[in-house]
C-alpha cells in the first residue's frame, strides 16, 4: 500500500466512524429521558465521549477544508481542478454547519426537541455533509502527488492513535442494545 493509499484508508475510517457516532447519538439520545441523562449516568458518559469524538474529527475535516482550500493556489486561475475544487469546497455541508447542529443537539437535553435536533444533526451528516464529502473525495481521487495528501490531510501516527482511542472510548460506553456497525445497504 503506498502513503496516498494509507492517507485515504484513514480518511474512510474516519468517515465510517464519524458517521456510526452520529447515527447512535440520534438513535439512543434522541429519546434519552431527563433522569437517564443526569450526571454520572451511563449514558451520560455516552453522550460525552461521543460529542467529544465527533467535536474533534470534525474539527479535523474543517482543517483539511481550510488546507485544502490553500492549496488551490498552485494551480493556475484556469485549470479545470481548481475550478471544479471550489465548486465542491463551496457546497453546503461544511463540517462547521454540522459542529454547529451537533452543538445545538447537545445543548437542548433530554426533551421533544432534543430528538428532533439529534435526528437533524444525524440527517444532515448522512445527506449534505457525506455529498459534499463525496464531490471532495472524489476530486481528490485522481491526485497523485503525495506532498498534497500530507499536506491537507495532515494525519500522521499520534493522530490515528487519538482518533483510535477516541472512537473505542465511545464504543466502550455504548448503551447495551445500541450498536455502531453501519446500517444494512439497501437493495444490494
Amino acid at each position: 500500500m503506498n502513503e496516498i493509499q494509507l492517507i485515504r484508508t484513514q480518511l474512510s475510517t474516519e468517515r465510517e466512524h464519524l458517521g456510526a457516532v452520529a447515527r447512535a447519538c440520534a438513535s439512543v439520545l434522541g429519546k434519552a429521558s431527563p433522569a437517564a441523562l443526569a450526571s454520572g449516568t451511563p449514558l451520560e458518559a455516552f453522550r460525552q465521549a461521543s460529542v467529544d469524538y465527533l467535536v474533534c474529527v470534525l474539527a479535523w475535516f474543517e482543517e483539511r477544508d481550510r488546507r485544502l482550500a490553500a492549496l488551490l493556489g498552485q494551480y493556475g486561475p484556469e485549470h479545470a481542478t481548481r475550478d471544479a475544487l471550489e465548486d465542491a469546497l463551496s457546497l453546503r455541508g461544511r463540517s462547521r454547519e454540522a459542529l454547529e447542529k451537533l452543538e445545538a443537539a447537545f445543548a437542548s437535553g433530554p426533551s421533544d426537541g432534543a430528538r428532533n435536533l439529534w435526528a437533524e444533526f444525524a440527517k444532515f451528516f448522512d445527506g449534505p455533509w457525506a455529498s459534499r464529502r463525496d464531490a471532495v473525495d472524489a476530486l481528490l481521487a485522481h491526485n497523485t502527488r503525495p506532498s498534497d495528501w500530507r499536506a491537507f490531510a495532515a494525519i500522521d501516527a499520534d493522530g490515528i492513535l487519538e482518533e483510535r482511542s477516541r472512537f473505542d472510548h465511545v464504543s466502550r460506553t455504548l448503551p447495551a442494545g445500541a450498536s455502531l456497525a453501519a446500517p444494512p445497504v439497501l437493495g444490494g
